[in-house]
């Protein structure tokens, strides 16, 4: 999935954009990987194989399953009111919800790969498997608990 970056045009076009390109170009963090997208795109293929080795489903639906659990529903913005700060609830809409899940999983899978002998697909695999169950050793699914308590 490459569109060289037709999605990033116009404000909102990104919802567009297909989901596991969203996911590849989120892989390509961190300056050290900033526009190696060969790269991001071989580490989705062997992600998808190893779900579907893993899990025997579609990894497409894995991945589907594991952004609606684990965007988050409720945010806490900052409300500052003579010179005193508070925080207050609120709601986080649907484009927000899947950049902030899609994030989610890329950095726990970052994090998890770091000083790991385990490869990066690996832990795009584990992260988005666990995700989509919904268990609490996804990183993305912690997060977002934390943001909505």
């Amino acid at each position: 999935p490459h569109s060289a970056g037709r999605y990033a045009h116009k404000r909102f076009r990104k919802a567009q954009c297909p989901i596991v390109e969203r996911l590849t170009n989120s892989l390509m963090m961190h300056g050290r990987n900033n526009g190696k997208k060969l790269m991001a795109v071989r580490i989705v293929k062997h992600a998808f194989e190893i779900i579907h080795l893993l899990t025997g489903e579609n990894p497409l639906q894995v991945l589907v399953t594991a952004i609606i659990n684990s965007g988050p529903r409720e945010d806490s913005t900052r409300i500052g009111r003579a010179g005193t700060v508070r925080r207050q609830a609120v709601d986080v809409s649907p484009l927000r919800r899947v950049n902030q899940a899609i994030w989610l999983l890329c950095t726990g899978a970052r994090e998890a790969a770091f000083r790991n002998i385990k490869t990066i697909a690996e832990c795009v695999a584990d992260e988005l498997i666990n995700a989509a169950k919904g268990s609490s050793n996804s990183y993305a699914i912690k997060k977002k608990d934390e943001l909505e308590r």
